[in-house]
């Protein structure tokens, strides 16, 4: 199923020819199961860390791991504008509870706020975001690197009979 999907999502002529004028090189845009997998496990653990820039990072990080970019700078708009506190907020209550930190008393959504707050904010965010980051991104590339084995099988399967 995974694997069919990717493989019809395939470039024609047209996609091609832009590829070709814009040299974009093949290694970005590649479609198989290491480059997929590689492309979930680099865009969710990207997604869940408070940055500015994570489709920079994301662009960055491409010529290191060989992956899948569209699809890793898709998976980056999981933390959105509309998705973010949510997340972030899960984030921090997920640091203070495995540093064993207590929340702070008062919250004030107001730029002061946060600037006078700051130190005791980064630390719990970051270790909650470090554990969710590591958490969703190998999920994710175990479940693409097994669907796309079981697809596989299945469409040899299907073949035989």
């Amino acid at each position: 199923m995974i694997r069919r999907f990717f493989k019809r999502s395939r470039f024609n002529e047209k996609y091609a020819d832009l590829i070709t004028r814009y040299k974009i090189p093949r290694a970005f845009l590649s479609v198989n199961r290491h480059a997929v997998a590689k492309g979930v496990l680099v865009g969710l653990f990207v997604a869940f860390i408070p940055m500015p820039a994570q489709m920079v990072a994301i662009v960055l990080l491409q010529p290191l791991f060989r992956f899948n970019l569209p699809l890793s700078i898709a998976l980056v708009w999981i933390t959105n504008p509309a998705t973010m506190p949510f997340i972030y907020y899960v984030e921090y209550k997920t640091g203070g509870f495995l540093l064993g930190m207590h929340d702070l008393p008062h919250v004030a959504m107001s730029l002061a706020w946060f600037e006078q707050n700051f130190d005791a904010i980064v630390v719990p965010l970051y270790t909650g975001a470090l554990f969710y980051s590591t958490l969703f991104a190998a999920a994710g590339y175990y479940l693409v690197q097994r669907l796309w084995i079981v697809s596989v099988h299945r469409h040899r399967s299907r073949r035989r009979r």
